[in-house]
Order: C-alpha cells, then sequence, then structure tokens
C-alpha cells in the first residue's frame, strides 16, 4: 500500500507540475499568449467569439489545477477538470492540424485519468489530512 501512495503523489505531483508551469508562464503574458492563441486559429473552423475567451481563461485554469493537484486539494474535482481542458486542447489541436502537440496532451490526459482511477491512493495531500 505504501509504495502506491508514493507512486500516486510522485505522479500527482509530476502532472501538477507540469500544469502549474503551464499556466504561471502564460498568466504572466495573458495579452501575448491570447494573441498568440488567435492567430494560431485564425484558419480554423473554431470563431475568434470562442478562442479569445478560451484563450484567457486556459491558462488561469492551468494554474489552478497545477496548485491545487502539487497540494492535493480538491483532487478529485482538479484530475476531471484537467481530464476535460486536456479533451479541449485535443479538439483545439485537432481543429487546427497541429497533430505534433497531441502526443503531450494524450499523455497528459493519460496521467489525469490513471490519476483519478487511483485516488484512493492519495494518502499524502491536503485532502487526506482533512479527513482525519
Amino acid at each position: 500500500m505504501i509504495n502506491n501512495s508514493i507512486t500516486f503523489v510522485i505522479l500527482r505531483l509530476a502532472i501538477g507540475t507540469s500544469m502549474f508551469c503551464h499556466g504561471i508562464v502564460r498568466v504572466v503574458k495573458l495579452p501575448k499568449f491570447s494573441a498568440w492563441m488567435l492567430e494560431k486559429f485564425t484558419n480554423s473552423m473554431l470563431p475568434e467569439a470562442l478562442v479569445i475567451p478560451f484563450s484567457y481563461v486556459l491558462p488561469i485554469i492551468e494554474l489552478v489545477i497545477g496548485v491545487l493537484l502539487l497540494i492535493g486539494l480538491f483532487t478529485r474535482l482538479s484530475l476531471i477538470i484537467g481530464g476535460f481542458t486536456m479533451v479541449a486542447l485535443i479538439f483545439g489541436s485537432g481543429m487546427i492540424e497541429d497533430w505534433g502537440a497531441l502526443p503531450s496532451q494524450m499523455i497528459h490526459t493519460f496521467f489525469f485519468a490513471v490519476l483519478l482511477s487511483y485516488l484512493n491512493y492519495n494518502a499524502y495531500s491536503v485532502d487526506n489530512a482533512l479527513k482525519r
């Protein structure tokens, strides 16, 4: 059981760090990130009215999910939102035919799904401390 809990925390910290880094580097340059994303989606079927709000919300979602996973708070909800965020990113990559982004997004999705499946091993977390 202890190895499963250690494995879980290592994977949780890995995906949490990835999401935190994705979010923090984008939040500090939010207008530039949004402009970059809008440019990437110029020739896609997705309307600007969807791309712009998503480009502003995405970094905040990534940052919040990252922080919550790093400390292990609201872990289940964070994993679910993180998984659906990845599905949205996979959809977006498909719309602009950015097939190179898919492997990373699929790996992130896999992490979220596996961690959600083994959530009962989330021993080293704020969630677990609050249960006591």
